[in-house]
């Protein structure tokens, strides 16, 4: 064999195993994935968001707003009101936990608004999880529970919220759980956030003085 036909026949040799390799290979996108909804239902799709580090870190929450509808959100400010909690510490864990969904639904079998395991639910006296007014009552006692327990620092709460209150006492501070880290930080960023929930944004107040020298003011700016 001549050594030019040896080479020939390498260089095919290698062209064709390559092609092989491109004919068997699975596309990066493109393929058939399986997911589940918050029913359990399978739902099949060809095409999958690649998830940066920042993006639902947990596959729990989400910082896309869903404006609350209003019964809801009177029913939070309410019990919020009555219990001495910041409504829009509730509606930041509400948005987190369900996005406003009363039926949801989660994988470990947390259910409602605010998503109370059953266990939780039967300790605040929630006898149905998918009643909102219940929900909210059962959740606002727990996180209020929770606020008092730890001094009223938000971020342990919160933390404590979502893995147990015993689990942020074993690590003394917020547990290293990927899940619970981001947790923490989607509430407390919502909280933070003079326009994230704008139902609970402090109105401006204006001040105006009449003819006789007497301050009036109010929120309409009129």
């Amino acid at each position: 064999m001549g050594r030019d036909t040896f080479i020939l026949r390498r260089v095919l040799a290698c062209g064709l195993a390559v092609a092989c390799a491109g004919m068997f290979s699975i596309p990066a996108r493109g393929q058939i994935a399986t997911l589940v909804d918050e029913h359990g239902h399978k739902i099949f799709v060809n095409e999958i968001e690649p998830v940066t580090p920042s993006k639902h870190v947990g596959q729990r929450p989400t910082l896309q707003l869903t404006a609350p509808p209003p019964e809801i959100s009177n029913l939070v400010d309410k019990t919020a009101g009555q219990m001495q909690v910041d409504p829009k510490l509730v509606h930041a864990v509400i948005q987190v936990e369900s996005g406003y969904n009363p039926r949801a639904v989660s994988r470990q079998g947390a259910q409602g608004l605010m998503q109370l395991m059953p266990s939780t639910a039967e300790r605040f006296g929630v006898e149905n999880s998918f009643n909102p007014k219940q929900n909210i009552e059962g959740g606002v006692s727990y996180l209020k529970y929770l606020l008092q327990l730890f001094g009223g620092n938000v971020p342990l709460s919160v933390a404590a919220y979502n893995a147990g209150e015993h689990a942020v006492q074993r690590n003394g501070g917020i547990p290293q759980f990927t899940e619970t880290k981001g947790y923490v930080q989607r509430v407390t960023s919502l909280y933070g956030s003079q326009n994230a929930l704008l139902r609970t944004e402090r109105p401006k107040i204006y001040k105006t003085v009449d003819e006789h020298g007497v301050a009036h003011y109010t929120n309409d700016g009129l």
